[in-house]
């Protein structure tokens, strides 16, 4: 073989290499960020619950309100400056306890704007943004029913998959043998106030502050009792898929512009402003997640 085919030989191995690196780079290229998704399609998705009163709901219309809803709002607000983006629309997509976490992580939703507790086991599998609202798990129940001490003998309806169902499961366990508790499963909250409704359960467990919306959305409040127990301590977030910074940071500063302003305290009086101001733990949490820019 002469020196010139030998060169032309190395020239053209070189460039099949170079071609095949090329095409495994283009096709083990990383998927785009939310946030470049976002651009593409001028569209943000947003994940909604359908009856978790008065965070995130449906009204006659049939529309996602509440207030898990408004702090969603503002962030979309925030991304169309963010983006330069006057025409972002929300495509609002309505998910349940069982669905929620995988309609984040196979990209179904963006943002996922419910009642959800951002707890350690969670976090293995989807992030959340700033602290949104904290509650604790409680019970609601008819007038008169006595759910004292371990429980024992009471029908609790609960949502399965929820951090409630574990913690009632916990407080069953603990009283052991000498507990007849009997957990009764429900489909949503609608379910859970039909049960203690229609006597298939005595208590119905849930996040304290979902139990009192629940209530005073009823057609007539008095008709239950929220019980003064609190069972854990709840923090919700709105949760997003892992691995997207970018995306999380640009949510969690429109959180944080919210909180430092003190235009939060007019979305949370929009819904929680007939149980009176703010508690001490709610007003503390905004100044806390505030975080400044």
């Amino acid at each position: 073989m002469t020196r010139l085919s030998l060169r032309a030989l190395t020239l053209t191995a070189l460039v099949l290499l170079t071609g095949c690196a090329s095409s495994m780079q283009s096709s083990g290229a990383p998927p785009p960020t939310t946030l470049e998704k976002i651009q593409a399609s001028k569209t943000i998705t947003l994940g909604y619950r359908e009856s978790s009163v008065p965070f995130s709901y449906v009204d006659s219309n049939k529309q996602p309100i509440g207030y898990s809803v408004d702090l969603c709002n503002a962030v979309v607000d925030d991304l169309r400056r963010e983006l330069k983006l006057p025409d972002l629309q929300s495509k609002w997509v309505p998910v349940t306890v069982e669905n929620r976490v995988t309609a984040v992580l196979n990209g179904t939703v963006d943002l996922e704007c419910g009642s959800t507790t951002n707890t350690l086991s969670r976090q293995e599998q989807v992030d959340f943004s700033l602290t949104t609202f904290i509650t604790g798990a409680s019970l609601l129940a008819m007038p008169g029913t006595d759910a004292s001490g371990d429980l024992s003998g009471i029908r609790i309806a609960v949502i399965p998959g929820t951090t409630t169902e574990t913690i009632i499961r916990d407080v069953i366990n603990r009283a052991g043998a000498s507990s007849r508790a009997q957990i009764v499963a429900v489909k949503d909250h609608a379910d859970g106030l039909a049960a203690l409704v229609n006597k298939t359960a005595d208590v119905y467990a849930s996040d304290r502050a979902i139990l009192i919306g629940l209530a005073m959305a009823s057609p007539d409040p008095r008709q239950f009792a929220l019980l003064d127990r609190f069972l854990s301590y709840e923090p919700y977030g709105l949760m997003l898929r892992r691995g997207d910074p970018a995306f999380r940071l640009s949510v969690n500063r429109a959180l944080a512009r919210l909180y430092r302003s003190g235009d939060v305290l007019h979305v949370y009086a929009r819904w929680f402003g007939q149980w009176g101001p703010p508690s001490a733990i709610t007003v503390g949490m905004y100044a806390i997640e505030g975080l400044p820019e």
